[in-house]
């Protein structure tokens, strides 16, 4: 593509750790091989379309601060193609192989529903053409049914069936977008599949309707071809008082109980893994125990502030951890990491984009590189093992296996006496930690 949008800024090269140029990486090497595959395949990293080509720098106390020279012009059609033409300059300038939509980011939503997708077709004609033109891949796409007032009291889990239908459709469109551009997942976010009153709601139905509007979507993904992973990404709060994807653990409980939970696995986003008040490895660990790790939203929420502020996550330490946990797992399949970050309120230079995502770039890598380190030392994972070891021989294995019960660990527990404590030692493994971070 040519340069139109970025000219003063050249494809982000890899310059190491010695560099002194802030526009170039030091951790993330895209054609590094690390056992057969490039970092590039390995991190599969994507970018957010909403936050990254239709982020303003609002906050909730004020409108936007950042304004782009391609939003300017009268026809929202030709705008709409204006602004993704920037994007896959982005895209392949920061050295990223994927993308993430919601429908009404990438176009904008007509006067009647007919018209939307008439407008949403034209764009994605528009995009499949760039994405041959640059070998940009999509992670995945999802409907916005959020923003929009018909959907103040939400699409799957509203009380009014004529929503519910408004809502089903444009998913299926959004379904057969994300077909038509080869995307690997498509993701559902309930922004407002919750309540804010239970005096007004019924939520045994509003969880029924959600979970049958979910088995209508692989019903038709069946019939249109889609092949990829379906995703839930769960969120605590915000916009609603109490959404139903929690977290991870009340997303299994409620896959479980309507049987989607061989067809869903989990989007996990930092930011929301602090607003249900758990950390971010927390909840990769519950949907890796599940075998329901999909994908990752990679940002970071301000633990002094009770919103979902979506900062680019530059914490090494907390990355490393997240990551040992992804690569135990077996990684991420089909997912990636799609930075759903926003630039803050300040940064308004088109050069403070490439810095933010230069930066996460940087961190995922290197918190990549240690954590492989990490579990090819096998320090914590001995620990771990000879902590859980009377488990693995004699009445413990056999109370695993569910062999024995009440009376026979009775009759141990009387032969053996009070047990010893076992220190944990938390201290000495932090310590640990911080020797393969800082050395």
């Amino acid at each position: 593509m040519k340069s139109r949008h970025f000219a003063g800024i050249p494809q982000i090269p890899f310059e190491g750790t010695g560099t002194e140029n802030p526009l170039a990486f030091r951790h993330y090497n895209p054609d590094e091989v690390i056992d057969g595959k490039t970092m590039k395949e390995h991190m599969r990293f994507g970018i957010a379309y909403w936050h990254s080509f239709r982020g303003t720098g609002g906050d909730p106390f004020g409108p936007g601060t950042i304004v782009r020279p391609w939003e300017k012009g009268k026809d929202a059609i030709s705008v709409a193609k204006k602004r993704m033409d920037a994007a896959f300059e982005f895209f392949q300038k920061i050295q990223a192989p994927f993308w993430c939509w919601h429908d009404r980011d990438i176009a904008p939503e007509g006067s009647t529903l007919k018209q939307s997708h008439k407008y949403l077709d034209t764009i994605v004609a528009h995009a499949k053409k760039l994405q041959d033109q640059t070998g940009i891949k999509l992670l995945w796409g999802t409907a916005n049914l959020f923003s929009n007032p018909r959907y103040m009291c939400g699409g799957a889990t509203n009380p009014d069936a004529h929503v519910f239908a408004y809502a089903a459709a444009q998913v299926k469109k959004a379904m057969e977008c994300t077909v038509e551009l080869g995307g690997e997942n498509y993701v559902f976010w309930g922004g407002r599949e919750g309540y804010e009153t239970l005096l007004n709601t019924n939520m045994k139905r509003e969880q029924d309707h959600l979970a049958a509007f979910m088995h209508m979507a692989v019903d038709y993904a069946k019939e249109i071809g889609f092949k990829g992973q379906f995703l839930i990404e769960p969120k605590p709060k915000e916009p609603t008082k109490h959404q139903y994807d929690f977290d991870v653990a009340s997303g299994v409980a409620f896959l479980r109980t309507y049987k989607l939970d061989k067809k869903f696995k989990f989007n996990i986003e930092t930011n929301h893994a602090t607003l249900a008040g758990h950390t971010f490895n927390h909840e990769i660990e519950v949907a890796a125990a599940h075998g329901m790790l999909g994908s990752i939203d990679a940002n970071s929420g301000d633990t002094l502030l009770g919103w979902d502020t979506d900062q680019f996550n530059t914490d090494v330490k907390e990355l490393t951890l997240a990551m040992v946990s992804i690569l135990r797992a077996g990684g991420l399949g089909s997912g990636g990491f799609n930075f759903d970050a926003k630039l803050r309120r300040p940064s308004i230079d088109p050069a403070d984009l490439f810095y933010a995502h230069i930066g996460g770039m940087d961190a995922y890598a290197l918190a990549f590189k240690t954590a492989r380190q990490i579990l090819a030392d096998g320090k914590f994972e001995k620990f771990v093992a000879d902590r859980y070891s009377s488990f693995d021989q004699g009445f413990g294995k056999d109370a695993e296996k569910k062999k024995i019960g009440f009376k026979e660990l009775e009759k141990v527990a009387f032969k053996l006496g009070e047990p010893k404590p076992v220190s944990g030692r938390q201290e000495f493994l932090e310590n640990l930690v911080n020797t393969y971070l800082h050395g």
